[in-house]
């Protein structure tokens, strides 16, 4: 039987650094991705194609039709800027598909989408994920808030399920573990709220029209995700069931 075919996007960055050694000093940079652990996760259950933070661009969907290939698509840690400019765009001033306003079509028509949370998702930090007021705000289970969402942790927090039977916490029996951050936002009437940190959605899920979404407000790795997350006996069978109920599997 064919695996279902998702969408896995973000979750990449380039550090440049400055080292001075007295009068001298040199810089060099480092390539890293944070989803290796979630994507071979999901890859036991799904046939994943994974576009990297810097590859979205120029290689995210612009049609209808290429959207249509998945059953479910997961954003994590990559800002709606990311999405809005194409270089075709940006740097010649040329028009180009909205690809924000195709993926809330793509909910309403019957797609799944899920947000995970990070530094430039939702709003992140000094509020460059810049997700308020668009069409992918609209399909989601919880409004965001204007500016800096971020809520550090450093102590560690850990999120109550509040929902015990909705289907994406179907066979998990424990309690979550700890986080060291997540981001804050607004659930809005009608969705579910599935679990929450503090006073604030962790994780929400509705149906928007035809299709439906749903919001992780963590990180799926370090920093805010915890080695104990990590490694927690729960972590693949959340993200599967995620996977799934926005899919409309279970």
């Amino acid at each position: 039987m064919s695996k279902d075919k998702i969408l896995f996007m973000g979750e990449s960055w380039v550090i440049y650094m400055t080292h001075q050694k007295g009068f001298d000093m040199f810089t060099n940079s480092v390539y890293e991705e944070g989803a290796d652990i979630l994507l071979n996760v999901l890859r036991k259950n799904f046939d994943v194609d994974y576009i990297t933070g810097h590859e979205v661009p120029t290689k995210a969907p612009n049609t209808m039709e290429k959207l249509n290939e998945y059953k479910a698509i997961i954003i994590s840690d990559i800002g709606a800027n990311s999405f809005y400019l194409h270089p075709d765009t940006f740097s010649k001033g040329l028009r180009t598909p909205n690809r924000i306003k195709l993926m809330e079509e793509y909910v309403k028509n019957g797609g799944g989408l899920c947000m995970v949370g990070g530094y430039l998702t939702f709003q992140g930090i000094d509020g460059k994920g810049h997700w308020k007021n668009t069409a992918v705000e609209k399909l989601l289970p919880i409004d965001f808030e204007v500016f800096d969402d971020r809520e550090e942790c450093p102590e560690g927090v850990n999120p109550v399920a509040v929902d015990s039977n909705h289907p994406i916490l179907k066979g998990i029996d424990t309690d979550f573990p700890y986080f060291l951050g997540y981001n804050r936002s607004i659930l809005k009437n009608g969705a579910s709220l599935v679990a929450k940190v503090n006073e604030h959605p962790f994780i929400a899920a509705w149906d928007y029209h035809k299709g439906r979404s749903a919001v992780f407000a963590s990180d799926c790795a370090p920093h805010w995700g915890s080695h104990e997350f990590m490694q927690w006996k729960h972590y693949e069978t959340l993200w599967t069931n995620i996977v799934k109920w926005i899919s409309k599997n279970i």
